[in-house]
């Protein structure tokens, strides 16, 4: 379905809950994996989904479409991944250090028995990015998005994300060849 159809069908109050369901069919994964790409937990991960689609319901009467559903809705999830990272360090009082320790620790912890250790050692490395500069090569390795998609979503310009992308490719590459 199409998300114009989606917006229109949610502006009627007779359709809203179906209109509603079919966005969150749409985009539950997708959004679902891009957080748990950033907390690594998967309840946490489910737990802040929930809290973007919550926030989504709350706000879609208002989306002004001058961006794609999908670039907003990732904002929204992008936006609620910085905030509980940023919190959890706040609340435990841990140096960024000790919060990569633990999301580590919860890679190892969910890693089945044929994991790829390849990628087992790239998700580390990543732990090692400062929180943009992963949500950056995130969006850019993994959900393969466009960095105009990606400006569109964090509110910066495309030369400093392709800066930022060529600086998290680095670290991840010394991280990898110093292993």
């Amino acid at each position: 379905m199409e998300d114009q159809e989606i917006l229109e069908k949610f502006k009627n109050p007779d359709s809203r809950n179906w209109a509603f369901n079919q966005l969150v069919r749409q985009y539950q994964q997708k959004v679902y994996w891009h957080v748990r790409k950033m907390v690594i937990d998967h309840d946490e991960a489910d737990d802040l989904t929930q809290e973007v689609f919550i926030k989504v319901w709350k706000h879609l009467l208002d989306f002004r479409q001058d961006a794609q559903l999908y670039t907003w809705i990732y904002r929204i999830a992008t936006n609620e991944c910085l905030n509980f990272l940023k919190s959890k360090k706040r609340r435990f009082f841990l140096p960024i250090n000790d919060i990569t320790e633990e999301l580590s620790q919860k890679i190892d912890a969910n890693v089945g028995p044929d994991a790829d250790e390849i990628q087992l050692k790239l998700q580390k490395a990543l732990l090692k990015l400062p929180d943009k500069q992963r949500l950056v090569f995130n969006m850019r390795y993994y959900d393969e998005l466009k960095y105009e998609e990606i400006a569109e979503i964090l509110g910066t310009s495309v030369g400093a994300l392709k800066a930022s992308y060529h600086h998290a490719a680095k670290k991840i590459e010394d991280f990898l060849t110093n292993t």
